[in-house]
């Protein structure tokens, strides 16, 4: 359905350019961008700040080290092929397991190791890269659902999006992958995007292709009974990432591995918007109410986050 701007603005929906001036701009230092644009940047960060995050089994920065890649993949079971500069999904290769001698993506299609070369190619020549500018890969432990997920998801693993501000997680969704999506969990890509209450990461509203739904579309599993395990270390976590970066707008990516428990995936400086489509409410109330707050005093993670559950919860929209 199609709203006016005059009550998309009464229901606190924060626009783009609103979110770029008042937002991005004024609380996010350009020279901190490096650190989160560039993903071995924000992995070697979340290391040295003790941030869980899928352990690094490799990086690839030249052609001739492509060749040596086999040795590398012989050693998983599974792992995922990511650009360090990408940005949207794109470039992400993620292999589950070996079969017949051929490597099975998280779709289910077997590729060969000459598909994954070219595809590491690709990635060093900078086709995936923000400003296609030459890149390096990075390979990276699989992550392994926790169960709880299992019969959500379409063979990707479905990640977490928080919006942290000054600190302070202000709204959240479950991002499922589908078919279309191609088992990647971006919803331009036709992903489904659940809306989390911040005070107890249960379901609130669920959408694909910014339309209302119940059903996840491929597992038809329904999607208003989803309660994400254990949701105040993910919104820590999330928290964390504002001392870690020093950007105080920011899109935190989380998984929940099965063993690992919650997990640092990347982030983001520039978060999309859709997030207030998957709540069903407008982001700006809550920027407006965390930028009250004194910005001289600077509470540790686990208060804001205590302050986030309290006043942010479905409760207290």
């Amino acid at each position: 359905m199609w709203h006016s701007a005059p009550h998309l603005r009464r229901q606190g929906v924060l626009g783009m350019n609103r979110r770029n001036v008042a937002y991005i701009s004024r609380y996010n230092p350009r020279s901190k961008y490096p650190l989160v644009d560039n993903k071995l940047k924000t992995k070697l960060l979340a290391e040295k700040f003790h941030l869980a995050t899928p352990c690094l089994r490799g990086v690839i920065e030249y052609q001739y080290e492509i060749a040596a890649f086999q040795e590398t993949a012989d050693r998983l079971d599974g792992f995922a092929i990511k650009p360090a500069k990408g940005a949207g999904g794109k470039g992400i290769l993620v292999v589950t397991h070996r079969r017949d001698g051929q490597f099975v993506k998280s779709s289910g299609r077997s590729v060969d190791i000459r598909h994954i070369r070219h595809h590491l190619s690709n990635i060093l020549a900078g086709l995936y890269s923000l400003a296609g500018t030459p890149d390096v890969a990075i390979i990276e432990d699989l992550i392994r659902s926790d169960e709880m997920f299992a019969a959500l998801s379409f063979a990707g693993v479905p990640d977490i999006r928080i919006i942290v501000f000054r600190g302070y997680p202000v709204m959240a969704m479950l991002r499922l992958s589908t078919s279309a999506s191609d088992g990647k969990a971006n919803l331009h890509k036709g992903a489904v995007g659940v809306g989390l209450d911040i005070a107890s990461g249960r379901s609130l509203h669920a959408v694909q292709y910014a339309r209302r739904i119940t059903h996840h579309p491929d597992t038809n599993t329904p999607l208003d009974t989803i309660a994400v395990p254990d949701w105040r270390d993910l919104l820590i976590l999330a928290a964390r990432s504002f001392e870690m970066t020093g950007l105080g707008y920011i899109g935190a990516d989380l998984v929940v591995d099965r063993d690992r428990g919650p997990m640092l995936l990347e982030l983001n400086a520039r978060p999309g918007l859709s997030i207030q489509i998957a709540n069903g409410a407008g982001l700006l109330p809550r920027l407006q109410t965390i930028e009250k707050l004194d910005r001289d005093l600077s509470p540790p993670a686990e208060e804001r986050v205590a302050f986030a559950m309290q006043v942010f919860g479905s409760d207290n929209p």
